[in-house]
């Protein structure tokens, strides 16, 4: 699975730390998502869509 995430940190001109804070994770978790490193549980994929406004869907991509 890929994402989106650092595209859309950077349109909502966020750091890791603060979008870090807003789904209320660790900014190493945020480095490690970015990274394809580590992969979200359903209700982090949500927090994150929600602090973006948008659809899980159009985030992480499922290939």
């Amino acid at each position: 699975m890929n994402n989106r995430i650092k595209e859309f940190r950077a349109r909502y001109n966020l750091t890791q730390e603060d979008l870090a804070k807003k789904v209320d994770v660790r900014r190493e978790t945020i480095v490690f998502l970015e990274k394809n490193k580590y992969n979200p549980s359903l209700k982090l994929a949500h927090d994150i869509a929600t602090a973006f406004d948008s659809k899980i869907e159009e985030i992480f991509l499922f290939d």
